[in-house]
């Protein structure tokens, strides 16, 4: 495995070994010790899926304490677009965001730690997207933060994404209760 930094030193890429013959491939898709050597701890407690068309755009969600989640990202089928923005307010990095394709083809796996709002859209059809959380999901944990914020200036390669009616509504990062 190889871990790709991002502009944000805490959001990770990890770069997995595959071994492929004309059978298909194999790889580690997670490997603790691995992962705790690449500074990625915790126990991952809930794994969740969703199946999306091409331009949906999901995001940018994140869960308060006491339910903080870090989570650890791939793409079973398809791509999409990965986004992850830091919402600590006293981080250096506050504001700021990085972005990642993750594919069926690179195998790439990210990190987005406890801290961070997260999103992606699809670039394919049919693209499951998978990931393996350190807490669980609390309803009244939940935040959002409206994906096309002028003041965030994500560049999504898109214009007219489908979106859920939550994240249609959700507020801009100065009126979000962040970390």
């Amino acid at each position: 495995m190889e871990l790709i930094p991002t502009s944000i030193p805490e959001v990770l890429i990890i770069k997995p070994d595959v071994f492929g013959d004309e059978r298909g491939y194999f790889f580690e898709s997670y490997h603790e010790k691995k992962f705790q050597d690449f500074g990625i701890s915790g126990s991952f407690i809930q794994d969740n899926e969703s199946k999306s068309q091409k331009n949906v755009l999901r995001g940018l969600h994140f869960q308060r304490e006491p339910f903080a989640q870090g989570k650890l990202i791939r793409v079973m089928s398809g791509a999409v677009l990965d986004v992850a923005v830091d919402i600590r307010r006293n981080s250096p990095t506050f504001g700021k965001w990085v972005s990642m394709v993750l594919s069926v083809e690179n195998k790439y796996i990210a990190w987005i730690p406890v801290g961070f709002a997260h999103g992606f859209v699809t670039l394919e059809d049919n693209t499951i997207f998978t990931y393996k959380c350190t807490n669980f999901y609390n309803k009244e944990s939940e935040g959002s933060i409206r994906w096309n914020d002028p003041e965030l200036q994500i560049n999504w390669g898109i214009d007219q994404p489908l979106l859920s009616e939550k994240d249609k509504l959700a507020p801009m990062l100065n009126e979000a209760v962040v970390f």
